[in-house]
């Protein structure tokens, strides 16, 4: 049977006596008044000092729009160029491994991002550089013992200096760039590049827009524009051997109106053969024009379309830490940890 005694022994539950432990703590609290006063005062000076020594930093935005081909002309291209070899289907309106929603993982790739710095900023230096005398990397890389020189990025750098500009890159992926996709039922992105140099987030923006849509692109069409390529050689190589046999057709008749009547026959021969490879070579490069033209057009159907909607222009978004905002939560967060460790204190006396 249930313990009726112990049942009835459990106090039941009492708002009234919580509201009354509030209002005690409450009371305690307030006893020390002087000394939350005091932590209120320190925390208002630190959250004031944190106001003054915080860098002023300025924020790049822009937006694009990135546009993948949905058609499936590549077929027309294929069926030609099966003819001769090459291998053109399945690359329109495929969808491949390259997709519009996979710029947002491409702009966080420290590989072009690293490219990206390492353009150039002035005739002097480069992105890398700028941004790392603006945040006292360079001075304090030439009083360290280990580097102890003066750090100039380039093309061509040292381990060292690819380990060091690597230090650059995990900053600016971690903390200043921000890549989202505002709507996520439309093909629109947003990049922000925040650092304490105006011109330099505004450069590092632009800069990794760029390279990061060359790569797109030039992935995203690199299978057809390399039969493209490989149909151009073919055109022209067969446009020079159509000229030759044209000039050696020309020459033929030239040589049959010349010759004696009675001796013709080897002439004549030389004329129908001449003839018969001007028009097999004719027919030929009739052909693969028409196979390149068509690839021609897979390809610009395959190229993506990046459309910038909103550059980054000066004056950029400059963001300043507020004295007033600072000061008012450096009070309060001191003042709330004192509150938190008397009421601590007081659980432990009894």
């Amino acid at each position: 049977m249930p313990d009726l005694k112990h049942q009835q022994d459990e106090p039941p539950f009492v708002f009234q006596a919580i509201l009354n432990n509030w209002i005690a703590s409450i009371k305690y609290i307030l006893g020390f008044w002087k000394k939350l006063a005091i932590m209120g005062a320190i925390g208002a000076v630190i959250g004031l000092g944190y106001a003054l020594i915080k860098h002023e930093t300025y924020t790049a935005s822009t937006t694009f729009v990135v546009e993948d081909s949905k058609n499936s002309g590549g077929g027309i291209a294929s069926a030609l160029a099966g003819q001769f070899g090459l291998d053109i289907g399945g690359l329109a309106g495929g969808g491949g491994v390259l997709q519009g929603d996979n710029v947002l993982e491409l702009l966080k790739s420290r590989t072009l991002l690293k490219k990206a710095l390492l353009t150039n900023f002035d005739s002097s230096i480069t992105l890398a550089d700028a941004y790392a005398r603006a945040y006292g990397y360079a001075n304090e890389w030439l009083e360290d013992g280990e580097v102890d020189k003066q750090i100039q990025f380039g093309k061509q750098h040292t381990r060292l200096e690819d380990s060091l500009i690597h230090v650059l890159l995990k900053r600016i992926s971690e903390k200043e760039l921000s890549i989202t996709k505002p709507d996520k039922k439309l093909s629109m992105f947003k990049l922000q590049i925040t650092t304490r140099n105006e011109l330099l987030s505004k450069l590092i923006c632009e800069r990794l827009l760029k390279v990061t849509t060359d790569f797109y692109i030039e992935t995203k069409t690199k299978r057809i524009r390399g039969n493209v390529e490989r149909l151009q050689a073919r055109v022209d190589s067969i446009k020079n051997v159509l000229n030759i046999k044209t000039y050696t057709a020309v020459d033929a008749n030239s040589q049959l109106l010349d010759a004696n009547p009675a001796f013709t026959q080897g002439t004549e021969v030389n004329v129908e053969i001449s003839s018969r490879d001007k028009i097999v070579q004719a027919t030929i490069f009739a052909e693969l024009t028409k196979n390149l033209e068509a690839s021609k057009t897979a390809l610009l159907q395959e190229t993506p379309t990046i459309q910038i909607v909103d550059a980054p222009e000066f004056p950029l978004k400059k963001n300043e830490t507020s004295f007033i905002l600072s000061l008012i939560i450096g009070a309060f967060l001191f003042k709330f940890v004192t509150a938190i460790y008397l009421i601590i204190k007081k659980a432990r006396q009894f």
